[in-house]
């Protein structure tokens, strides 16, 4: 009787049935499997997101517009705050200072701390993007909060940089174009908060930053940044208190690892002191016999 001789192992099917075949998937052979059409769906998406934050938002350089014309600024000194700044809240807190009444280097500081919140995004988003030479300069000036949204938002760093392109481009544009139909028809439009221009920003914000919030953590975080800016408006000049809200997530995160920590040392205690071994205990029975 001779022996059973081992099978000769053989090669991937290959032709029409090799696709149906659960034990020989269509990528079995080629490699790693195509990725083409999800990164095509997520440039899609990204540009969609895109262009619809800047538009949403980019329209409310009207109201910006207006309100530095009602705060005595000319055409000219509107469109190069658009132009340069292209913060928009720092621009609205800027003119409504002046208008107010306040000295223009104590507008200036508000807006200058308001606007500081940008080089937190500016940290997050260069890791991300990693974008390079001359071209980071220029991305440097469309870091603001539309732009870091949409970038956050997108499933991988090549989305995350065509969402972040095609929202500045489109909001820088029409950032400006509606500053400087607003302030030239001014007197027209009347108030801005009867359009309720002055909302489209945050409305925006808030609806990309929603679905972010999809944890306890998250949920806690964004509701302590609340509590934060609103005790501080009262006492802090404008701009700060945006500032002050920023510890919400390190308080958090202290927090959270603190209740880990509890925890892990709670279980430990429940189970007790491992047992040992066999093998321990009889190696010191015969070392103690020996």
């Amino acid at each position: 009787m001779t022996a059973q001789e081992p099978p000769v192992p053989t090669a991937p099917r290959r032709g029409p049935r090799a696709a149906t075949d659960p034990r020989h998937p269509p990528f079995a052979t080629d490699g790693a499997p195509p990725a083409e059409p999800a990164r095509s769906e997520a440039r899609r998406t990204a540009v969609r997101d895109g262009l619809g934050v800047g538009v949403a938002v980019g329209l409310s350089g009207f109201a910006f517009g207006v309100t530095a014309a009602g705060a005595g600024l000319s055409v000219l000194q509107a469109c190069a705050l658009s132009l340069l700044v292209f913060t928009g809240a720092s621009q609205f807190a800027l003119v409504g200072a002046l208008a107010a009444g306040g000295n223009p280097f104590t507008a200036a500081a508000g807006a200058f701390f308001l606007g500081a919140r940008n080089a937190f995004y500016g940290l997050r988003l260069a890791g991300l993007l990693r974008l390079r030479g001359g071209v980071r300069p220029l991305a440097a000036h469309w870091v603001i909060d539309e732009t870091s949204a949409v970038a956050l938002a997108q499933a991988d760093p090549r989305a995350a940089r065509t969402g972040f392109a095609v929202t500045g481009v489109t909001l820088y544009v029409l950032w400006n174009l509606t500053t400087l139909l607003g302030a030239l028809g001014a007197g027209a439009l009347g108030d801005p908060r009867a359009w309720g221009l002055d909302a489209a920003g945050p409305a925006v914000f808030l609806a990309l930053l929603a679905p972010m919030l999809d944890g306890v953590r998250e949920r806690a975080t964004a509701m302590l940044a609340v509590l934060l800016a609103v005790a501080c408006v009262p006492f802090l000049p404008a701009g700060v208190p945006v500032l002050a809200a920023a510890a919400a997530a390190p308080l958090v995160l202290l927090v959270s690892g603190f209740r880990a920590r509890r925890a892990g040392a709670a279980t430990a205690e429940q189970e007790g002191p491992e047992p040992e071994s066999p093998e321990a205990g009889s190696g010191s029975r015969g070392e103690a016999g020996r």
